[in-house]
């Protein structure tokens, strides 16, 4: 397929499933519209790259539905200035996304093989100067390199996870998390002041389960 098709058809996904289902930032769309999201998913999924779904990619994780990602980055609020923290980095999109509208963005893998041809493909294929991925827990967290202004978690958490909360600027850090069991959850947004944290609930969801010292236990 030529690119061009493609390029219309990541025109068609932002206006069809994004902006006509309530999404309205206006730089999570421009940057919806500019990711190419199949080369994110396995080589015999490639036609199907903008169905509105997400799709596995392998070791019983998934890319997540375009509309997620896009519900998800919304709530970040982001503005160009941000340290971002991604737990889940899976196929590389949603950290892509992250990438064009955050200063850096840090995420975590739990499987090597993952975190590898994702690193791979962000960083050598498609030169995102601004990614840094490694293999780990990502309910602990980058120590390093927080506070975050921004943390994403793309997989169900029981809670928050708290030493995710605590990596949060304190000044205004926002974080992402679908709360819940394992068969159905609902995005969490908060917002740290200080100690305090406000906190919503909005879209009910469905992910793969967090696993981790402060998540969900493998087994």
């Amino acid at each position: 397929m030529m690119d061009s098709d493609r390029a219309a058809e990541r025109a068609y996904m932002v206006q069809a499933q994004l902006r006509d289902r309530g999404v309205k930032n206006a730089r999570v769309l421009a940057a919806m519209g500019r990711v190419p999201r199949e080369v994110f998913v396995p080589p015999e999924l490639t036609r199907r790259a903008y169905v509105d779904h997400a799709m596995a990619i392998g070791h019983q994780q998934t890319i997540s539905q375009p509309y997620m990602v896009a519900v998800m980055t919304e709530a970040l609020s982001l503005t160009g200035n941000e340290r971002v923290l991604e737990v889940g980095t899976g196929s590389g999109y949603q950290c892509a996304i992250l990438a064009e509208l955050a200063r850096e963005v840090y995420s975590i893998e739990r499987i090597p093989e993952l975190a590898v041809q994702a690193r791979d493909l962000l960083v050598e294929d498609l030169g995102y100067r601004n990614v840094h991925v490694r293999c780990g827990d990502g309910t602990l967290g980058w120590p390093e390199a927080a506070p975050f202004q921004a943390v994403i978690v793309t997989a169900a958490a029981p809670e928050p996870p708290p030493t995710l909360l605590e990596q949060l600027d304190p000044d205004g850090g926002r974080i992402v998390v679908p709360v819940g069991d394992q068969s159905l959850q609902y995005l969490v947004s908060m917002e740290r002041a200080g100690t305090s944290f406000t906190s919503r609930k909005t879209t009910a969801c469905r992910f793969v389960p967090l696993l981790g010292l402060e998540g969900w236990k493998e087994g």
